[in-house]
């Protein structure tokens, strides 16, 4: 006999994946993580035993609760569980899953729809950042439907407004872990910077590549990550965490001048493939990177003026546009929060099933 568990699938942002209340799913993250690899099929190249979709933007887990934190309604917990094997990452966070907490959180009863928008405030228990969703809830119902768009969807859907607070030095402390705005490590220059996503962002064309190829000829590209996953793990301890060789944290980025009329032109990698278009927090992260003095974007960067600064990052599936309100005084970076359009549609909604040895 197998186990049901109720769930939400949904696409948040560029991501999908099922959404849980927390409480239906065992406490224990050894436990859980044997769940989540039965619900995703993680294992096999094609996820085919599970709701997976063969690649690491459709293995993504997101599970909520009520939150304790008087400055949040909810707690968002994010799993990312691998494609072919049988692992479970718990340390990072996915700001595009995180386009969907919000709609998914009132959908399960855990916020209340407030109005024609219900704001969201949502912790992140992966980082500890704060952020508020502003999700369309005419007649107190969400709606998916609308005008917005976002590169690497397919349509139109009703805007989800996304303001991140608190996200400097989201899991190491600093937003320069090493001190340092740039550091060589095996050679390369590469600034290691956590906001939102600690990440690891080197110039493309010291890789070895133009920094404009599409995410297939990158993924076929083996000796550009034999090149750079040293280099990240490097830089992993260099920015204080353990060995990262199996963990997606620190996430990988290079940079080269913009082309298409943005700030920048970047390729993200998760980090063992490309991402297909751009992660939220790895946007964020990027921003940052291109604000702050003395990093691997001077030079490269087009910055516009004014402040809330919109910086758009020139991807392989197009654009993401990410709203800065940051300062530079003194040669120091200070940001306050950091905003994006997301998009999300809930996809299905019923059980999941698991065998019944994997319920604790």
């Amino acid at each position: 006999m197998q186990a049901k568990i109720p769930c939400i699938f949904m696409r948040g942002g560029t991501s999908r994946g099922p959404y849980f209340n927390r409480k239906d799913l065992p406490e224990d993250l050894g436990e859980l993580a044997k769940v989540l690899i039965a619900v995703v099929g993680a294992g096999h190249p094609l996820n085919i035993d599970g709701v997976g979709g063969g690649n690491a933007v459709t293995t993504k887990v997101a599970m909520l609760s009520k939150s304790d934190d008087e400055s949040a309604d909810v707690d968002y917990f994010f799993a990312q569980v691998a494609v072919e094997k049988e692992e479970v990452d718990f340390s990072p966070t996915c700001g595009n899953i995180l386009s969907g907490v919000g709609p998914a959180a009132i959908e399960m009863g855990l916020v209340a729809a407030t109005g024609d928008e219900t704001s969201v405030r949502i912790r992140s228990t992966n980082t500890g950042a704060l952020v508020e969703a502003k999700v369309q809830t005419p007649g107190g119902i969400v709606n998916y439907e609308g005008d917005a768009a976002i590169n690497g969807v397919n349509g139109t859907a009703a805007p989800v407004i996304l303001n991140f607070m608190n996200i400097v030095g989201s899991k190491t402390g600093a937003m320069f872990p090493t001190g340092n705005a740039i550091d060589l490590v095996d050679g390369f220059e590469v600034t290691c910077i956590d906001v939102a996503m600690p990440m690891v962002i080197g110039r493309s064309e010291d890789f070895g590549i133009t920094g404009y190829e599409s995410r297939e000829e990158l993924d076929v590209n083996r000796e550009l990550f034999e090149r750079f996953e040293p280099v990240r793990i490097k830089a992993g301890e260099l920015m204080g965490f353990a060995d990262v060789a199996t963990s997606v944290v620190p996430k990988f980025g290079l940079l080269a001048r913009p082309r298409r009329g943005g700030a920048i032109a970047a390729r993200y990698f998760m980090p063992w493939t490309t991402h297909p278009s751009f992660a939220v927090t790895g946007s964020i992260c990027t921003g940052s990177c291109l604000m702050a003095p003395g990093t691997v974007a001077a030079g490269l960067a087009q910055l516009p003026g004014g402040n809330p600064a919109v910086l758009e990052i020139e991807h392989t599936s197009g654009m993401i546009e990410v709203v800065m309100d940051a300062s530079v005084e003194s040669g120091q970076f200070d940001l306050k929060s950091a905003g994006l359009l997301r998009t999300a549609r809930k996809l299905m909604s019923g059980h999941v099933y698991v065998p019944s040895s994997g319920l604790a």
